[in-house]
């Protein structure tokens, strides 16, 4: 652990150098494959021609300017986002990361409530959501485990089991509902579809908000725009961040309410400046033409297949698969062989994630090629092997 760092990260002793697609090679040139993209983040995967020349360009004209001018690129960004969205009349607020999506998000929330009048203000989040680690998202996030050692917090947030009990706790100072379509953290948790829409329903008739984290699940990661997309709601508030600009620093709120944010009520210092917002822009065309040529229609189908064939073989293993899109889960019978099963995959040189205490959680890159995916699950077999033989 470098000596000058907080250790907050559980770190895997690998140094990456370089990469290319959904590869990554460390400083020995070992190549891996990458099924995680950053966590999301590198929706283009690693040294994309399209990428790196948003950013040469936009680089030798402005990196940063001020919110107090106008910024080209950043209206140009709101706008795309807006139509591939498909819901009209939305505005948008650029931050930095996806937690300050959802805290813009929280006091977006706040303000709406104090104009409604509506006192001592309740926000429902559900059981094993995560929504950051700003002391406000924290207190959101629903896993008590993470908020040790940092209250007090807020006494706003209210949390359901699951969806269904958000009606139980709904009384007359519930401003909003809060929830991931798709718990990433959580355990890579796909509610279902007509509970979802049905409580969309519900909350539109009591005019309570319905705030969509999109953090994770947003731009294309479950092979629609938006999660919301998918679910056929129109939510009141959406977040979105991790692969809006394949790798750079960025965040943003949309929301069609009028008349909340006013002059004044928000700001970012480097939230939507041109670099991050140019490069955004960017990505959002080549992942609507990948999107309208089917290409990432036939990249998801082909990645499930081979889940679906890995599951399938592996019952003594893996109890269920879940997700959407390219955001996909394999819960394991017995939560001691998560952390095994990491390692055997690092040992065949693949990059997997956690979910919860019991899920591996994979997040390729969208644009990830036939020949990476049939790689990469050649090194989870092999991986799985490994498990068997130490059990």
């Amino acid at each position: 652990m470098n000596k000058y760092l907080f250790p907050v990260y559980k770190q895997i002793d690998i140094e990456f150098e370089k990469g290319k697609g959904a590869k990554l090679y460390d400083k020995y040139n070992n190549e891996y494959i990458d099924f995680t993209s950053g966590i999301g983040v590198n929706s283009l995967g690693h040294g994309n021609k399209n990428l790196i020349k948003a950013i040469n360009k936009q680089s030798k004209e402005l990196i940063h300017l001020s919110n107090i001018y106008p910024i080209k690129a950043q209206e140009e960004c709101a706008k795309k986002v807006v139509k591939l969205s498909t819901y009209i009349n939305m505005k948008c607020f650029f931050c930095n990361s996806g937690a300050e999506a959802n805290e813009a998000a929280i006091k977006f929330v706040r303000k709406y409530a104090y104009l409604k009048k509506i006192k001592n203000h309740k926000i429902i989040t559900i059981n094993n959501s995560f929504h950051g680690r700003t002391l406000t998202t924290l207190k959101a996030t629903a896993q008590e485990d993470k908020q040790k050692g940092f209250g007090p917090f807020s006494d706003e947030f209210i949390y359901a089991k699951d969806i269904e009990d958000i009606k139980n706790k709904i009384d007359k100072n519930t401003v909003a509902v809060m929830l991931e379509l798709i718990q990433g953290e959580g355990g890579i948790n796909a509610f279902d579809k007509k509970q979802i829409q049905k409580l969309a329903k519900e909350l539109k008739e009591k005019k309570i908000l319905l705030v969509i984290d999109e953090v994770q699940s947003g731009v294309y990661r479950t092979g629609k725009f938006l999660a919301s997309n998918y679910y056929e709601i129109k939510p009141d508030v959406i977040t979105l961040a991790k692969g809006l600009a394949g790798g750079l620093p960025i965040g943003l709120m949309m929301s069609w309410i009028e008349d909340v944010f006013t002059l004044g009520d928000h700001g970012s210092t480097f939230g939507g400046n041109p670099l991050s917002t140019s490069v955004a822009l960017k990505v959002l065309n080549v992942l609507e033409e990948e999107e309208k040529t089917k290409k990432l229609e036939k990249r998801v189908y082909y990645f499930q297949k081979y889940l679906d064939k890995c599951f399938d073989k592996n019952k003594e293993l893996f109890v269920s698969k879940s997700g959407l899109g390219l955001m996909l889960g394999l819960k394991l019978k017995d939560e001691k062989n998560l952390a095994v099963l990491i390692e055997k995959c690092l040992d065949e040189k693949l990059l997997v994630l956690k979910s919860g205490k019991d899920i591996v959680r994979f997040l390729p890159s969208l644009n990830i090629s036939k020949k990476e995916i049939k790689e990469g699950f050649k090194k989870f077999d092999k991986a799985i092997k490994g498990i068997n033989n130490a059990i």
